[in-house]
């Protein structure tokens, strides 16, 4: 029996096989045991840096690339204590056939360990999303898949970067002032889409704005329904999709409606130059009392003779009503300027015309 044991078959000897092979089965037998344990103790990690985590929905996440990766890294410490047969060690494409098993196998345990890292990654995104759905601003949730596609793509760029130096053995120190270079170019190239990218990261940590806030830039007005890497997206106020590139979004004079504390409605009249005193004082002082009649609706207003002229009497009337929707904001607008018209017919005050200061003027050419 040891004599059999020792029989060298391809540079091994049958031993060496049996033992592999135990090694291999025991791996694979209890790959799933070993995995939930690691899980375990990573779980244990996460839930210091993260409080109030579920350890199923981790464990469930990390187990399936977590045991990949244990097969994959026992496998090939067990495959490497067998020699290599020398009779398949035969020259490809000036490379030799255990090469290229080294590289693939190094491949593999690197893709599987970012696919590790990337469950990880979408744990802990997962977490953040718990956490900004407690919030009521809706930015934070977008907050949190910028930057979970933004950090895959890092994992993605490390992984191949590795694959470059362990696998082929490239010196990436090269690759990467290649690409310092290369990348220079492209910024130079790209300038304006890599101002829109800065200022999304500005409008992300200033939030001069969110989703679903009512906005007015340059000359759109509306409701901003997405924000992306290079521009913000308003559907305005006649039901068009207008893009704003993100640069013009910060450096623009943005006036954020959503935030404003009243709504402010304003009039003036121009009242006949012949209106007597005491008609004007009068008028004046009942429609403070229009205003004061609405206390329920009008938080403050303001109403004097503001000006006089030759052919009229300024007098300004100016309320602030509560931020109340745009549609009960124009109703009581009308409502106030029906109270105005029918007050003015009740004291019989007239408005002065333009037919009116042409004739006066007329009359100071003659």
């Amino acid at each position: 029996m040891g004599s059999f044991l020792d029989t060298i078959f391809l540079d091994n000897s049958v031993r060496s096989y049996l033992i592999v092979a135990g090694s291999l089965l025991l791996i694979f037998l209890f790959k799933r045991l070993l995995s939930r344990y690691l899980a375990g103790i990573l779980f244990s990690f996460v839930k210091r840096i993260a409080r109030g985590v579920d350890k199923t929905s981790f464990v469930k996440l990390v187990v399936s690339p977590l045991e990949v990766f244990l097969l994959v890294l026992f496998s090939i410490i067990a495959l490497d204590k067998l020699t290599f047969p020398k009779i398949l060690n035969v020259v490809i494409y000036k490379a030799n056939v255990r090469e290229f098993v080294d590289a693939i196998s190094v491949i593999v345990l690197i893709i599987v360990f970012i696919w590790l890292l990337l469950r990880i990654m979408d744990f802990i995104a997962m977490i953040l999303h718990h956490r900004a759905d407690q919030t009521a601003d809706p930015a934070d949730n977008q907050l949190v898949v910028f930057f979970k596609d933004f950090f895959k793509v890092v994992l993605v760029i490390f992984g191949i970067l590795l694959i470059l130096k362990f696998a082929f053995h490239y010196n990436i120190s090269n690759l990467l002032t290649g690409l310092s270079i290369a990348t220079a170019a492209i910024a130079l190239a790209t300038r304006e889409s890599l101002e829109n990218l800065i200022a999304s990261f500005i409008i992300f940590f200033d939030r001069p704005f969110t989703m679903g806030d009512h906005v007015k830039v340059q000359d759109v007005t509306g409701t901003v329904e997405r924000i992306g890497l290079r521009s913000t997206r308003i559907r305005t106020d006649q039901k068009t999709y207008v893009t704003v590139p993100n640069k013009q979004m910060v450096d623009s004079i943005l006036d954020n409606l959503s935030l404003r504390t009243q709504r402010r409605g304003f009039v003036q009249l121009e009242l006949h130059a012949e209106t007597p005193h005491d008609s004007v004082n009068q008028f004046v002082q009942r429609v403070k009392n229009i205003f004061n009649q609405r206390k329920d609706q009008v938080e403050n207003h303001t109403v004097f003779l503001s000006d006089i002229n030759k052919n009229a009497f300024i007098i300004h009337v100016e309320f602030f009503a509560a931020p109340i929707p745009v549609a009960d904001f124009n109703d009581l607008r009308q409502q106030v300027n029906l109270s105005l018209i029918n007050l003015m017919e009740d004291m019989n005050i007239k408005l002065a015309t333009k037919e009116e200061s042409a004739k006066v003027e007329a009359k100071q050419i003659l």
